[in-house]
C-alpha cells in the first residue's frame, strides 16, 4: 500500500529546548533568536514537562494574565505573568506526539488540544523533534509533478501493476484527473481510491473504462 507521510517526516528535530529554570530573559531572547513561537521545557533526562510560548511571554511582558484581557480572573494566567522562569511561565501538562502518527491524526489532535505545536517523543519519554501546524500544511502542499510522480509510479506501477501509459494522469493543483483503461471494472474504484490517498491530492476526476 502507499505509505502516507508522518510526523517523523516533517517534524523539526533540532529542537530549541528550555530547562524549567530558565530564566524570563534568556527565554525571550531564545524565542527571538530563534525565530520560533514555543519552546519545549525539558527535565534533566530529556523529558517534556511544558511549554512556552510567544504568547506565554507576552503575558509576562504585559504584566497582565492576557493581553487582551480575557482571562482576567485566571490565578494560574496570572502566575505566568509574574513568572520568572519557564517552569512557571509553561504551559503544563504538555501534549505531545509520536513520529509514527499520521498528518491527520496529528493536525487531528493540534485542533482538540488548540495548540500549534506537539513536541514529539520516542517510546523511552525523550523529545526527539517538535512539529507545528506549518510543518503539517507544508506537507499538503505538494508540486503537481510530485503528485503526479507519486500516482504514476506509485499506485499506477508499483501497487496495482499497470503499464506506463495504460492510464493518462494529470494534475493541476492538487486536482488529479484519470484517462484511459483498467484490467477489470472492479478496479475503477480502487484507483480512485487509492489516489485519493496520495498526500496534496485535493479531488480525483475518474474518466476509466474496463479493457474490453
Amino acid at each position: 500500500m502507499l505509505r502516507r507521510r508522518t510526523v517523523g517526516d516533517v517534524m523539526t528535530e533540532e529542537v530549541v529546548t528550555l530547562r524549567p529554570n530558565t530564566p524570563f530573559q534568556e527565554v525571550a531572547a531564545l524565542l527571538d533568536a530563534n525565530d520560533i513561537a514555543a519552546a519545549p521545557v525539558v527535565d534533566d533526562n530529556g523529558v517534556p514537562v511544558g511549554v512556552v510560548s510567544a504568547s506565554d511571554v507576552l503575558r509576562h511582558e504585559t504584566g497582565m494574565p492576557d493581553p487582551q484581557g480575557q482571562e482576567g480572573n485566571d490565578e494560574r494566567a496570572w502566575g505566568k505573568a509574574r513568572a520568572r522562569v519557564a517552569g512557571a511561565l509553561m504551559s503544563s501538562p504538555v501534549f505531545t506526539a509520536r513520529a509514527d502518527w499520521t498528518i491527520p491524526r496529528a493536525a487531528r489532535e493540534l485542533r482538540r488540544r488548540h495548540v500549534k505545536q506537539l513536541p514529539v517523543i520516542g517510546d523511552d519519554g525523550l523529545l526527539t523533534g517538535i512539529v507545528s501546524r506549518s510543518d503539517l500544511l507544508d506537507a499538503f502542499i505538494r508540486s503537481d509533478v510530485e503528485i503526479r510522480g507519486e500516482v504514476e509510479q506509485d499506485v499506477l506501477g508499483r501497487i496495482l501493476g499497470m503499464d506506463e501509459g495504460t492510464v493518462a494522469v494529470e494534475v493541476r493543483d492538487g486536482d488529479v484527473t484519470l484517462r484511459g483503461h483498467v484490467p477489470e471494472p472492479r478496479l475503477i474504484p480502487v484507483v480512485v481510491g487509492l489516489c485519493q490517498g496520495v498526500d496534496g491530492v485535493v479531488t480525483v476526476d475518474a474518466h476509466l473504462a474496463a479493457a474490453g
